[in-house]
């Protein structure tokens, strides 16, 4: 089963598929998670994959992400490998995504020190990020020192920092306050309206409205996809 959840009313440099699924397949210990597995997700578009807990969604986003093999099948991105893409990813266990021998800014600026980016032009994305997510910690502190809200704040902060042309978040609003979550939601929805394309896997239906297009797994296939009744709705609309 192929399931295309580009719309035909994009413009056609959005509507090629940024992601694409063919013939996945994998197995734990013996119990078949994915078998002949097929998705295409269109590029510039904010997708939810929406399920209940033990459904396959926060494995499947793993797999795409390149975190666990698959047995069978292929993944691109674009046309390319993982090894010729960059992503930036939101990890559900944030607090092992973080190094706990940085401070907190050195964990959201690590990824652009990596690319090269110079110490200044690192500290002004850092800090502009910072003021749109409305993150009020100490970055000087470490990890450890922070709430769990605050580390997945970190954790968000540094997968936001590189401007990646795919990001896919796990969970991403888990730990965090009604108001802190919207505001997470806010600017991963704005940024699935540039030319990139955002994948949030959750199991909170509400939060799955958000999407351009809903992807409801069950058992390892897809039981729906299509957009949300009416349309999807602005992260200030929900309620949970």
């Amino acid at each position: 089963m192929t399931i295309d959840i580009t719309t035909g009313s994009a413009p056609p440099a959005r509507t090629a598929a940024q992601i694409t699924v063919r013939r996945l397949a994998k197995q734990f210990q013996g119990s078949t998670i994915y078998r002949g597995f097929d998705l295409d997700i269109a590029r510039g578009r904010f997708v939810s994959v929406f399920g209940p807990n033990g459904c396959g969604k926060s494995t499947l986003i793993n797999i795409i992400a390149g975190l666990i093999p698959p047995d069978h099948g292929e993944i691109l991105f674009g046309g390319k490998t993982l090894a010729e893409t960059k992503i930036g990813y939101v990890f559900q266990n944030y607090r092992e995504a973080l190094f706990p021998w940085l401070s907190s800014f050195a964990n959201i600026e690590y990824p652009l020190k990596l690319m090269g980016v110079a110490a200044p032009a690192r500290r002004a994305r850092v800090e502009a990020l910072i003021a749109r997510l409305g993150v009020k910690i100490d970055l000087a502190r470490y990890p450890y020192e922070l709430s769990g809200g605050q580390q997945q704040r970190v954790a968000i902060a540094r997968s936001l920092a590189t401007g990646n042309p795919v990001l896919l978040a796990d969970e991403p609003t888990g730990e965090l306050d009604y108001r802190t979550g919207i505001q997470i939601l806010r600017l991963l929805r704005a940024r699935a309206r540039g030319d990139k394309t955002v994948v949030v896997v959750t199991h909170n239906r509400e939060i799955s409205r958000m999407g351009d297009q809903v992807v409801e797994l069950s058992n390892g296939r897809i039981a729906a996809s299509g957009p949300p009744a009416g349309g999807p709705v602005d992260p200030g609309e929900l309620r949970w």
